[in-house]
């Protein structure tokens, strides 16, 4: 819900975790959200995932966005 400019606070303690299905997707979404945003992890490969990065948007909104590897 909407919050008056004088009491309103950014998220800081939750991220909200974004599984995709493909790498392509990910890095769609990524370059969304980090428009105006702040990179953590930026967008890369890693030994569980094909794409996997970590943000806040510029609404302060944390996120996780991964396209997983597939288990063998």
């Amino acid at each position: 819900m909407d919050a008056p400019p004088a009491t309103f606070q950014r998220i800081r303690s939750a991220y909200l975790y974004l599984a995709v299905d493909s790498a392509e997707e990910a890095e769609r979404i990524h370059n969304l959200l980090a428009d105006g945003g702040e990179i953590y992890m930026p967008m890369g490969e890693t030994f569980y995932a094909t794409r996997f990065s970590m943000l806040r948007d510029r609404f302060g909104v944390a996120w996780t966005i991964i396209h997983s590897k597939p288990i063998a």
